[in-house]
């Protein structure tokens, strides 16, 4: 099953995402990613939250179109797209696609993009489509294969003290069995060489981000 979750960040691209929905997604907006939904002109399967972020006219429509709304207190102790995303995992999602978890307020995009780091996601495939900008969380034994065009910048961003077994295949800046360091700028803005490239590691947590130049590519 895979899973689409609108959040309420920044979305610009209606056109993207479009090109990025297949006919069987279960699609989930996060409290007010359901005004998105509408400006893109897509109806939500479920919206979750504490619905302090969406119209009651919205709301009303979407109720009476038949989206499933799950609601909790404003006092809670997770956001919104958490409770997103522990829905989808609930539900068997085994991919995540996110839209909308940047822009605006700097803290929630930065606590937005950490969460993907929790355990709790260990054995799902979660990525993130932000315009040309895609980022994909890797953990332990993780590989990624990279489709786009040559001079696309991969950057890969350590989220523990350490990334050991770092191995790329078709950048520029080779990496072979390499130790990145948390807070490390040695590998940001690799440059792909051909249409693919492939990047491995061992042990550790970080941030792939390839900024593509190819509209339509994926990751595998």
């Amino acid at each position: 099953m895979r899973a689409v979750i609108f959040a309420n960040g920044r979305i610009e691209n209606h056109t993207q995402v479009i090109s990025q929905l297949r006919p069987n997604d279960v699609l989930i907006a996060a409290d007010g990613g359901a005004e998105h939904c509408k400006e893109i002109g897509i109806q939500p399967h479920i919206v979750i939250g504490d619905m302090d972020s969406i119209s009651p006219l919205l709301k009303e429509e979407l109720e009476s179109a038949g989206t499933k709304f799950v609601t909790f207190p404003e006092d809670k102790d997770q956001t919104d797209l958490e409770l997103a995303l522990s829905y989808a995992h609930q539900q068997g999602a085994n991919e995540i696609v996110l839209f909308g978890i940047l822009g605006g307020r700097l803290d929630m995009s930065l606590a937005n993009l950490l969460l993907l780091a929790k355990d709790e996601w260990r054995n799902l495939s979660i990525y993130v489509i932000d315009g040309p900008d895609i980022a994909f969380f890797l953990g332990d034994q993780d590989s990624i294969k990279i489709v786009g065009v040559p001079g696309d910048i991969v950057s890969l961003i350590p989220l523990t003290d350490q990334v050991m077994g770092v191995s790329t295949h078709g950048l520029r800046w080779h990496l072979d069995d390499a130790v990145l360091l948390f807070g490390d700028t040695r590998s940001v803005s690799n440059e792909m060489l051909a249409s693919s490239a492939e990047v491995k590691i061992e042990k550790g947590k970080l941030f792939l981000v390839h900024h593509n130049n190819l509209e339509g590519s994926k990751e595998e």
